[in-house]
């Protein structure tokens, strides 16, 4: 008896707890926004591969209309050196200030997003050049997937 009764509070213990309230997300409403104009400023180049990414994630049709700031600040700094006081490591940081205006809403937002990484310094210049151009390359697009996840927690919020 008293096993049979365990059992039940078992069962009934995980039919409780088993819903977690847990909502699946709308496809639907993920990047629900309209890019109607970027304005950038500080690393062009950088500014020009976000710009490109937000631009493809956006829709056209959509009614969440807006204008963005983007300024972006690249900085480079030793991360280590060897015994012989040569740079084997540099670190770059990426960091973007974005303004949003809501046009529908008459709405501001601002937000910071940073993304941080390393690279080694090959025996050969051209191979350090590239190892610091996949790096960007790759923060970049790190930086972006951060500005588009905050565009939808601010749609998220009205």
């Amino acid at each position: 008896m008293k096993k049979n009764l365990n059992k039940v509070f078992l069962i009934l213990f995980l039919f409780i707890t088993s819903n977690c309230g847990y909502k699946v997300l709308n496809n639907s409403e993920i990047n629900n926004f309209n890019m109607v104009q970027i304005k950038s400023s500080g690393d062009q180049r950088i500014n020009f591969k976000i710009k490109n990414i937000l631009t493809v994630n956006s829709s056209k049709n959509k009614e969440n209309s807006l204008i963005m700031e983007l300024n972006t600040k690249k900085e480079k700094k030793v991360k280590e050196k060897n015994i012989k006081n040569e740079i084997t490591k540099y670190e770059i940081l990426l960091s973007s200030r974005v303004k949003l205006n809501f046009l529908e809403n008459n709405i501001e937002k601002e937000f910071t997003v940073t993304s941080t990484g390393d690279y080694i310094v090959g025996n050969k210049y051209s191979t350090t050049l590239s190892n610091e151009k996949r790096l960007i390359s790759n923060l970049t697009e790190d930086l972006s997937k951060k500005i588009i996840n905050n565009i939808n927690l601010a749609l998220n919020d009205f």
